[in-house]
Parts: structure tokens; C-alpha cells; sequence
């Protein structure tokens, strides 16, 4: 049986339909790509959740398909900064609540803006960390995005 995160009991409360997906954690490859692969889950549907810090408006996360990386200049643009640069990574616990390769969009410390790549819309479901590391979501996308009061936005290249 999956443990139950913070994540899970705030799709819960929100009556979301998910399922969680537990993994081997390997240390040495905390990577996105290799989640997917753990998973048996394509990396295009397997969203990893960036946090980063704008210049004008402060810190926001943003989920991207495991095998992208972040167009700084689009998150840029799509959340109102002139320039983005991701935190680094001795901040991310304090800022989330999470430790890198387990940061969830969902239950973070703090309401930030939630931002994710608009490929999400191709599938049915797709999958984001629970909030520990070793557990995946998998959920369809727009329910991520009305609980996190995301929007989605093209922001991986």
C-alpha cells in the first residue's frame, strides 16, 4: 500500500481521482527521465516540478515533461518577470516543504503560482511527484491544475 502524502490527502479532500505509483529510489539517479522509466510511464508524460525565483514577483513553480528543460525566457514571460532563474537546490526544502526529486506542485509550504507545460493537455493523465521521493502521482491534468490554481503555459523547450 502507497503511503499516504500531504499531496494525496489534498486530492482527497478535493474529491480527485488518482492513483499513486511507488519506486525504487536510486540515489545516484534522482533524474526525471529515470523516474519515467522506474515507473514504466513515457518521460513526455512525466512531469517534473521546478521551483524557481522571478524578478519581479518572487518564487513559482513550474512542471515540465521529464525529458525538457525550463525556456527560462517563456516562464519569464508567462508569469509576469523580466527574468527567472531556478533556486538553488540548498532552498528548495525550505521553500516547498519538499527535498529535490520529491517536490509535489501540490501542498507546497506556500501558495505559489503553479505553472505547467501546456504538452500536459495531450494526455489523459500524467504523472508528478506525490511529495516524497519514491511515489509518483497520476492524475489527468486539469485536476492538477484546479487544485493548484495553475494555468498551463508553454514554458519546456
Amino acid at each position: 500500500m502507497a503511503t499516504k502524502t500531504n499531496a494525496a490527502r489534498i486530492l482527497d479532500a478535493a474529491g480527485v481521482v488518482y492513483q499513486l505509483r511507488e519506486y525504487e529510489v536510486d540515489e545516484d539517479d534522482l533524474s526525471a527521465p529515470h523516474v519515467a522509466e522506474k515507473i514504466g510511464m513515457p518521460p513526455e508524460q512525466v512531469f517534473k516540478t521546478l521551483v524557481a525565483r522571478g524578478d519581479r514577483n518572487g518564487v513559482l513553480l513550474a512542471s515540465i515533461p521529464a525529458n525538457t528543460d525550463l525556456d527560462l525566457k517563456a516562464i519569464a514571460a508567462a508569469s509576469g518577470n523580466k527574468k527567472v532563474e531556478l533556486v538553488a537546490v540548498k532552498e528548495v526544502l525550505g521553500l516547498t516543504g519538499y527535498i529535490r526529486g520529491g517536490v509535489s506542485p501540490i501542498g507546497v509550504r506556500k501558495a505559489y503560482p503553479f505553472y505547467l507545460d501546456e504538452t500536459a493537455i495531450l494526455f489523459d493523465v500524467i504523472s508528478v511527484s506525490a511529495g516524497m521521493r519514491g511515489c509518483q502521482m497520476i492524475l489527468a491534468p486539469d485536476d492538477l491544475l484546479r487544485v493548484t490554481e495553475g494555468v498551463y503555459a508553454a514554458i519546456a523547450k
